[in-house]
């Protein structure tokens, strides 16, 4: 089978497309032919060695995937050659097939797309778990979404909306912003050429904004916290911005407001039951036409060093595809 990998850090042209062995599944595990793998902003530190996860080499990156099961092992009775599926990986989907424990699968409905439903468990896992269980974001609450036009960004606003929040979308142009406008939220702010803090203190009023939602960090945490409301919730999801925020907390204590960790890879193994129940919740909204769950570009899984320089150099909105 072909296979991106990546044999020692580096940078996206230091990855290589190898043939390697097709695996075998064994006991609980389920062969899973790949139709699409997708990409994410941390990919490119994994590669680079600079991620909290570190696998053994060579490995190859993408997190998530959708296809249909090539071969089940022993003990599996759930799931049969040919059903369509998607899961969650952490790393190494970029390849042709890819060896899954049974109980980390989804079926994939036929009303959803294999492309669209390869995108889904990263970024609106994320979200579900961060807004619902993290947050407990309330109907009628504002929440500010930084890094909007993004795979997490995007699944913020359309999750966001759909519990009932007033979003306020926060980008780096104009075009991003019209982006997440046609994606559902009420209010933008271009923080590119405008003061990120002033207009999110505009449009949150004397209350100020409930929820912030930031994978960007960067210069970016501090003035958004600054606009936050009372009893505020501020969402940390990364840090694509570059740096690690330093925040002062006596603003913490100023505002009554709580900073909040979001690591959804721990939240996946520490409570797989309700991760299930989380992305089931996010497939049949998908489903269901509720979620748009973009694809802004596919790209050959030949072509995986230039999707990977594409979502680092921000052009992506939305979601980035392999195909092998």
């Amino acid at each position: 089978m072909k296979a991106i990998i990546c044999s020692g850090y580096g940078t996206p042209d230091d990855l290589e497309l190898r043939d390697l062995p097709e695996p075998e599944a064994g006991e609980g595990e389920v062969v899973v032919k790949v139709a699409a793998a997708a990409l994410n902003f941390f990919d490119t530190l994994l590669i680079a060695g600079k991620y909290q996860v570190k696998p053994d080499f060579p490995f190859s990156p993408a997190a998530e995937f959708a296809g249909t099961v090539h071969a089940t092992g022993p003990g599996v009775t759930n799931f049969k050659v040919g059903d369509r599926v998607m899961s969650y990986a952490a790393y190494g989907a970029a390849r042709e097939y890819y060896v899954q424990k049974a109980s980390r699968l989804v079926k994939v409905p036929e009303a959803l797309d294999l492309e669209r439903a390869a995108g889904l468990s990263v970024t609106y896992g994320t979200t579900i778990h961060a807004l619902k269980d993290r947050a407990k974001l309330k109907a009628g609450e504002t929440l500010a979404v930084l890094g909007a036009a993004g795979g997490t960004g995007l699944a913020a606003i359309e999750i966001g909306k759909l519990m009932g929040a007033r979003v306020i979308a926060c980008t780096s142009s104009d075009e991003k912003c019209a982006f997440a406008k046609q994606h559902g939220a009420d209010e933008t702010v271009n923080y590119g050429s405008a003061d990120l803090r002033t207009e999110l203190k505009r449009l949150g009023g004397t209350h100020g904004i409930d929820v912030i939602y930031d994978p960007v960090g960067d210069k970016y945490a501090e003035p958004a916290i600054r606009s936050m409301a009372w009893e505020g919730r501020y969402l940390v999801i990364g840090f694509a911005g570059g740096e690690i925020p330093k925040i002062p907390l006596n603003l913490v204590l100023l505002k009554g407001c709580d900073i909040v960790g979001v690591h959804w890879g721990a939240f996946v193994e520490r409570d797989p039951e309700a991760e299930a129940r989380n992305m089931s919740q996010i497939v049949q909204w998908c489903a269901d036409g509720k979620l748009s769950a973009h694809v802004h570009a596919v790209y050959p899984l030949s072509d995986t060093a230039q999707a990977l320089k594409d979502i680092a150099a921000r052009r992506i909105m939305g979601k980035a595809i392999v195909k092998p």
